[in-house]
């Protein structure tokens, strides 16, 4: 009885190292053929989000008042929230924290809901565009 086990044994290990011996991986290309305009497109695209000012983007303002008490804001939310790029602005006589920079109104609010946890008076506003 044992020897039809070896046979099925080895006949199954001859055609395992037949079929891997066999077998082998094929080599290729890729060839992109890529329009020319793309690369003018993307560098108008990284001209206007240079202009940051001038963009209908909605912000998330965490704090008003004096320099110091600002600093303060600023560096307990990039602490504890942080998640959004926070910026000193001063808008005379404040300085103002605002954070983000969000591209919807949907995406601010829930944006705000996290903020609001660590700062309760944080409110989404759009910034006004400057005037050329």
């Amino acid at each position: 009885m044992k020897k039809p086990k070896i046979k099925a044994y080895y006949l199954t290990a001859l055609i395992t190292i037949s079929f891997c011996a066999i077998s082998y991986a094929q080599q290729g290309t890729v060839v992109i053929n890529e329009d020319p305009n793309i690369d003018k497109l993307l560098e108008i695209k990284k001209d206007l989000n240079k202009d940051e000012k001038n963009s209908d983007k909605y912000k998330i303002q965490i704090y008003s008042g004096t320099l110091a008490q600002a600093e303060s804001a600023k560096s307990k939310f990039d602490g504890s929230v942080g998640q959004w790029r926070s910026q000193l602005v001063f808008d005379s006589p404040n300085y103002k924290i605002q954070v983000g920079n969000f591209r919807s109104r949907l995406e601010a609010d829930r944006a705000l809901l996290d903020v609001q946890k660590k700062f309760s008076d944080a409110f989404i506003f759009k910034p006004k565009k400057e005037k050329e």
